[in-house]
């Protein structure tokens, strides 16, 4: 069995799908600094000590994921494949040791970066942006329930014994997201680009405000927003996770999302002259 260490640095907020139940899409490094993904992993189902958290290193037995044309997709070996948690990445240093690994490769120009996705003897697929500016935050009111196809595909997982299945009390769904977030950023040659936020930190900033202001909806969006925005992108140096769909990587004019952030403090150059 050939292990793999993985620094984990992207957890999507968790998904519905028909074959495996509730998935979160996770990505990292590995060891050179090139990206992967893991999927499917369904996280919120694995063992307490399997639960990752971001910028640890894990090891477990991976595979190419041949259901997917993604070069940097790979699956866990097995339906039961075990993960060892190793060690966490520090933030000393202003995040030196994150910096390390996570800004080897960083792109600044979209149209680059989507034409490089496009391309089908490169496909990326998983990249480090660093926008030149964040100029909005969006807020838009999606629907608050789950389609009820997908719920019972879930119901109907669960009936059957999912395989993926580790509690015996039943499994309950997260609850969705009623609101869709998303940055609009522009790169270094001024184009301008709108894309949506969808890493596991927002939705539970949004969850966790939510029940904290007894589910006043208008209170948990200021919060994010003040983060995302008032904080992340107009105080520190921002940069951005990017990952494409497999569905739309090669049918979207831009197939990238926002996947998770990058947020270390911004450093002053000083001139010693």
């Amino acid at each position: 069995m050939a292990l793999t260490k993985v620094l984990i640095t992207v957890k999507t907020y968790p998904s519905l799908s028909a074959k495996y139940g509730e998935l979160v899409c996770t990505a990292g490094f590995l060891e050179d600094g090139s990206w992967i993904r893991l999927y499917p992993i369904p996280f919120r189902k694995l063992k307490k000590d399997e639960k990752y958290t971001k910028y640890q290193w894990i090891e477990l037995d991976i595979v190419n994921n041949d259901k997917d044309f993604r070069p940097e997709s790979f699956r866990p070996a097995t339906i039961d494949t075990p993960i060892t948690l190793l060690n966490t990445i520090d933030t000393k240093g202003n995040w030196y040791k994150r910096k390390q690994i996570v800004l080897g490769k960083v792109y600044t120009d979209i149209k680059a970066l989507i034409a490089e996705a496009h391309d089908k003897d490169i496909c990326t697929s998983l990249a480090v942006f660093k926008p030149a500016k964040v100029t909005d935050f969006k807020v838009e009111k999606v629907s608050a329930e789950w389609d009820k196809k997908k719920l019972d595909e879930q119901k109907a997982l669960q009936e059957q014994g999912n395989l993926f299945e580790m509690e015996e009390e039943p499994f309950e769904v997260v609850a969705k997201l009623p609101y869709k977030f998303s940055y609009v950023i522009e790169d270094e040659n001024g184009v301008s680009s709108t894309m949506m936020i969808e890493d596991w930190e927002i939705g539970a900033l949004f969850r966790n405000t939510l029940a904290a202001a007894e589910g006043n909806e208008a209170v948990a969006v200021e919060k994010v927003r003040q983060k995302y925005f008032d904080y992340f992108a107009l105080k520190k140096d921002l940069h951005l996770y990017l990952g494409t769909t497999k569905a739309f990587h090669y049918r979207s004019k831009n197939p990238f999302m926002i996947i998770g952030t990058f947020t270390p403090g911004i450093e002053i150059q000083t001139s010693l002259f």
